[in-house]
């Protein structure tokens, strides 16, 4: 008999042992670890792309919201440009009436004028044949021109009353209406110089804002790549959680199904010990169970802890107007108010008129500032002997038409047509061909 009981708890101690060692269940723990450990690392490089993602977006729309500002700042130049490119065009359709006018005008004074001439020959030739003074005739004789004829005729005392008096009123009139014209055609000439400078800047300003606008669409394919980057990134990392979660709880029910079978094989062999004990002498009964509790294996734990994630002077006058580069636009006769300037907007004069005044320089009214003030504003000096903040002049659409201020380096900042404020290399292509030696000293 007590042979017999020994058979039956070896037999299920030998059954509650294979059910507690399960080395299937623990491999597929293990694997199940190792492999949740690796998803983990995934989703911290997905999650690591995703911030990368994100803050690369944010530096792009605070780029793109740069770029917008200065595109508002170049079409409000472009609008203000056209306003003044439209009354200047205005002003020289008028003023070449004026001018058309005028040689109408002549022209009927010369008819006149040649008629008159041709009266005072007949009363020349007529003195000539009555025998009349002989200077009067080499005033005929002596002059080279009509208009000359009427000056010699003036100084000759001999002359009637009646002819001097057609005679100085001719030659006021000739007078007047030569002022006249001298005068409009000077207007025309300034009108025409302000055009041709403003169709110029109207062409740079066009290329200018194409070039904006090509940046500002690379800029938002940029934004929308950027955009499905992380969006895909984001994808995976909710596919990668969702795996996760998923062997997480497969290794939550693996534990669960190895402890109730540990419990099951416990309650078995706590069943079996008990029967035994009933139906065996009181000695094999303890000896039984002493030998049951000793030899009962002891449950162990394969949770494994989830991985976290991780967590003003003088001087300065050369660097004073760089705060204006990127936000700024060349307006025609810009920067003589207050508000063109809150808005960067500035012609060549009035920007290096700002920029001196930041260091206390004062260079004249600035209503009436200009290339020609400032040509004059201080001392001229060879270009040889070129320093930084002195002023440097170029012939573009006239003489002297742009000025700037040089900041050493063969270069020099500028309210530039095609760019707004800028600093542009005057040593090789473009400003070169256009510097005309000019540098003047504040």
């Amino acid at each position: 008999m007590k042979k017999k009981m020994l058979l039956l708890n070896t037999t299920v101690l030998l059954g509650l042992g294979g059910v507690l060692s399960t080395p299937a269940y623990a491999s597929t723990i293990q694997d199940m670890e190792s492999q949740k450990s690796q998803i983990q690392n995934q989703r911290q490089d997905v999650q690591s792309n995703i911030k990368a993602a994100s803050d690369e977006l944010t530096r792009l729309q605070a780029e793109q919201d740069q770029m917008k500002a200065q595109l508002e700042r170049l079409t409000l130049a472009e609008e203000e440009n056209n306003k003044k490119a439209e009354k200047t065009e205005a002003d020289i359709k008028e003023t070449s009436k004026q001018v058309e006018q005028l040689e109408k005008e002549i022209k009927l004074l010369q008819e006149k004028l040649e008629k008159r001439n041709a009266i005072l020959k007949d009363r020349a030739r007529s003195l000539q044949e009555s025998g009349g003074n002989v200077e009067y005739l080499q005033v005929l004789l002596g002059s080279s021109s009509f208009s000359d004829f009427v000056d010699r005729a003036l100084a000759v005392s001999t002359i009637v009353d009646a002819d001097r008096g057609i005679l100085k009123e001719t030659k006021n009139m000739q007078d007047e209406l030569k002022t006249k014209q001298a005068d409009v055609k000077s207007k025309l000439a300034s009108l025409e110089d302000m055009k041709a400078e403003l169709d110029e800047m109207t062409v740079q300003l066009a290329a200018q804002k194409k070039q904006k606008d090509a940046l500002a669409k690379e800029l938002k394919d940029k934004e929308a790549k950027n955009e499905e980057l992380k969006a895909s990134l984001q994808s995976k990392d909710s596919s990668l959680a969702n795996e996760q979660s998923t062997l997480e709880q497969n290794i939550k029910d693996q534990k669960a199904a190895e402890e109730a079978a540990r419990k099951a094989a416990e309650q078995a062999a706590k069943e079996a010990a008990e029967q035994a004990q009933k139906e065996a002498a009181a000695p094999a009964e303890q000896a039984d169970s002493s030998s049951a509790k000793a030899e009962a294996p002891k449950a162990s734990s394969n949770d494994v802890a989830p991985t976290s994630a991780p967590a003003p002077k003088a001087s300065n006058v050369v660097t004073v107007g760089n705060r204006w580069i990127g936000n700024s636009a060349y307006v025609f006769g810009g920067g003589r108010s207050q508000s063109d300037i809150s808005h960067g907007l500035f012609d060549c004069s009035s920007f290096v008129h700002w920029a001196y005044s930041q260091v206390g320089v004062n260079l004249g009214p600035l209503g009436s500032v200009s290339t020609e003030t400032l040509k004059h504003a201080g001392t001229q000096v060879s270009s040889s002997q070129m320093q930084p903040g002195d002023l440097v002049f170029f012939d573009t659409y006239k003489k002297d038409g742009h000025v700037g201020i040089y900041v050493g380096g063969g270069k020099f900042i500028g309210a530039q047509s095609s760019t707004g404020v800028a600093i542009a290399n005057m040593s090789s292509g473009y400003w070169k061909q256009k510097f005309n030696g000019r540098v003047v000293r504040i």
